[in-house]
């Protein structure tokens, strides 16, 4: 299987059109549906379903897209990583980071690092603890910003000053949005929203065995998504402070939860991992910042 035929592959699955795909590939249709029919006899199955004007992947061709992606994005990490070996004046960085104000930390390191290197270009992956240090085992990132104690045995870390204090956000007409505080009284009949980590990882150092009388009516991986939910009258969401635009024109509000519950946040990469130059820099960058 070469790499070659893996773009190949993507490309006709992007535009799911053998003439479209050979046009921006710039190879004859001919040459292009050889190629897809070799990758198709090399794995034992087919991978589109083929109409008059149409291809569009069936099940094992969506398997094949899956792997292939990730397969490619580690080629060309590789690729710079190589490139970067004589040239540290720039590079890239890719950076899973979880949703939190507190990431602007992050940002100001970024900031200040490219005063230094002009030519440093970040890619951020945002998502939970979960998606995101998947994708550093898998070495598709290099450094994750995450909301969860790191497991020390396979990760060094840095701890991020602050924490985030948790609450609920609601719209500004709702009859709770007088009271300057929650209670778990208060949000035991309610729908709530909230993401799948917090209700495993957080909520019961809050709660305890009574979350099970939340009643959980959705889960997000995005609290702006979950906002949207709030604001045509869904429910309320549970979320850090400051992550919802709670403006007056915005029809939301913000109110803390009590007891207070706060969550603290670490920047953490790979044990004995081996970097390019430009990563061993903004490593370094961040220790002199967090240590």
């Amino acid at each position: 299987m070469e790499i070659r035929v893996l773009r190949y592959f993507m490309a006709i699955a992007r535009e799911e059109n053998m003439t479209r795909a050979s046009e921006q590939l710039h190879i004859s249709q001919s040459a292009l549906s050889k190629e897809i029919k070799k990758l198709e006899e090399e794995l034992g199955h087919t991978l589109f379903i083929r109409t008059n004007k149409n291809m569009k992947l069936n099940d094992e061709g969506m398997l094949l897209r899956k792997r292939a992606s990730d397969i490619l994005t580690m080629v060309d990490k590789t690729a710079e990583e190589f490139s970067m070996l004589d040239n540290i004046t720039g590079g890239e960085i890719r950076i899973g980071c979880a949703e939190s104000i507190q990431i602007k930390y992050l940002a100001r390191v970024i900031k200040s690092f490219k005063e230094d290197y002009p030519d440093f270009v970040f890619r951020i992956f945002s998502g939970d603890t979960e998606p995101v240090t998947e994708r550093l085992e898998r070495g598709l990132l290099d450094i994750a910003v995450i909301v969860e104690p790191p497991n020390l045995s396979k990760y060094n870390y840095l701890p991020i000053p602050e924490k985030d204090r948790w609450g609920v956000v609601m719209r500004q007409d709702g009859h709770l949005a007088e009271k300057t505080s929650l209670t778990f009284e208060d949000l035991c009949d309610l729908p709530l929203f909230t993401s799948q980590q917090s209700i495993r990882a957080d909520f019961p150092h809050w709660c305890g065995e009574n979350i099970e009388k939340l009643n959980i009516a959705g889960t997000f991986n995005l609290a702006y998504n979950g906002s949207v939910f709030v604001r045509e009258g869904l429910g309320y969401l549970l979320t850090f402070e400051h992550l919802i635009d709670t403006s007056k024109e915005s029809g939301l509000c913000f109110r803390p939860i009590v007891p207070v519950l706060e969550t603290s946040m670490y920047i953490i990469w790979k044990k004995y991992q081996i970097f390019s130059p430009i990563i061993e820099l903004f490593l370094k960058k961040l220790k002199e910042n967090f240590t």
